[in-house]
């Protein structure tokens, strides 16, 4: 019955929204949102095991993979010798996340 559900679903999925080939042609064909350009500002969030750490950026991993100094440091002065990054994985529970809070701050600040 789920798969019946789903085949259902994508066929409406791909009747309402279309088909698109891998070429800029036809990604350039696909209609806009409405909102597109009447948007004053975006917020793009990304997130990921490298919050953990809550250090330097979203290229975490290659940072202190590159040695770089600043994240050698504080892999160092803070985690045990051996550690990888794959561990950070554990500690990734978005214990504190609250999307209500984000939503209201991007309403706040005119996102639509």
């Amino acid at each position: 019955m789920i798969s019946i559900l789903i085949l259902v679903a994508l066929q409406f999925f791909l009747l309402v929204y279309g088909t698109y080939e891998p070429t800029w042609e036809s990604l350039d064909s696909r209609p806009l949102p409405e909102w597109y350009d009447q948007a004053k500002i975006g917020i793009f969030i990304h997130w990921g095991v490298y919050s953990v750490p809550a250090f330097g950026s979203e290229w975490f991993w290659k940072s202190w993979k590159d040695n770089t100094t600043s994240y050698v440091q504080y892999m160092n002065e803070n985690y045990r010798p051996g550690f990888t990054y794959q561990e950070f994985a554990s500690d990734f529970t978005a214990k504190f996340f609250v999307p209500r809070d984000w939503a209201a701050l991007f309403k706040e600040a005119g996102a639509k």
